[in-house]
């Protein structure tokens, strides 16, 4: 599958941002490897549509995440109040069972439908973030999405690096494009929802897209699911989406897995038995 900071700027995790945390991170992570779950560590720091290989945390403009403890909140490499400053987002502060259900669709591949029936029968509202072909390729389950009362969030037109976008002109159009898409299909003005492709980002495109009137949205929760050559089993899924499930959690899945699709029913209500409210995004955006 093929797939879509500036060398003016400082890149984020060099910045104020993230700087103080570097050498804590790294001692987490060798914790985590020295206990066995360093493996674990790398597949979270991989995004969908990634090509490369892990990355650090550390590692310039990526998303990263470090799971300590099962059912604990992972650490990341920036702090609720780090984000919240850019309106951004990747959990909630909180020691109640609530969780926040996303989506990335990049293209359809038969499961988006499936996925759809799974949130009706158990009455769960998610936020899909989609590029602007799917828009364009996919109008009826776009308007499926919205009359069934879930979010359709940003994830650009082409799914570029945004952290190597440093023009506001260019940045804004890779936006503006799925919003007028989405419009055109819909009728409706889009949520300013906006994820970044691959998890790539820098303090520039988070205040660019808060300029915008965007919220962004990261995740605390994902795991391997997007290679469709090589889907996890259903115990692996389970494995990660149960054992890592925590309070506040944002949860990233993508559309096009089929593990996804056929588990989705069945991961619900075990979420649900195990105490967990799963609410819409826009609780977390208040």
């Amino acid at each position: 599958m093929k797939h879509f900071i500036s060398h003016t700027i400082r890149p984020f995790c060099r910045n104020i941002l993230l700087r103080k945390r570097t050498w804590v991170f790294l001692l987490f992570f060798l914790a985590s490897y020295a206990a066995g779950t360093g493996i674990g560590f790398l597949e979270e720091q991989i995004h969908a549509y990634a090509n490369s290989g892990p990355v650090a945390a550390s590692a310039e403009g990526n998303w990263g995440l470090s799971f300590q403890e099962d059912g604990q909140p992972p650490v990341a490499n920036a702090t609720f109040e780090d984000l919240a400053q850019y309106d951004a987002f990747y959990a909630q502060d909180t020691d109640e069972k609530i969780m926040y259900l996303t989506f990335d669709c990049g293209y359809e591949n038969g499961n988006t439908g499936i996925i759809l029936d799974s949130l009706k029968k158990h009455g769960v509202s998610a936020t899909f973030f989609v590029v602007g072909t799917y828009i364009e390729s996919e109008p009826e389950l776009i308007k499926r999405m919205t009359e069934e009362g879930h979010t359709v969030g940003n994830h650009t037109w082409h799914h570029p690096d945004m952290s190597q976008i440093a023009s506001m002109d260019s940045f804004q159009k890779e936006l503006k494009d799925v919003e007028d898409a989405y419009k055109e299909v819909t009728g409706k003005e889009m949520t300013k929802y906006y994820r970044p492709p691959q998890g790539k980002f820098s303090e520039t495109n988070l205040q660019m897209a808060k300029e915008l009137g965007y919220k962004t949205f990261f995740w605390s929760l994902a795991y391997v699911d997007w290679y469709d050559d090589d889907q996890p089993t259903k115990e692996e899924a389970f494995n990660k989406l149960l054992g890592r499930i925590h309070p506040g959690a944002v949860v990233l899945l993508h559309s096009t897995s089929d593990t996804n699709a056929a588990i989705l029913d069945e991961l619900l209500g075990k979420w649900e038995e195990m105490g967990y409210q799963i609410r819409p995004l826009e609780e977390l955006a208040e």
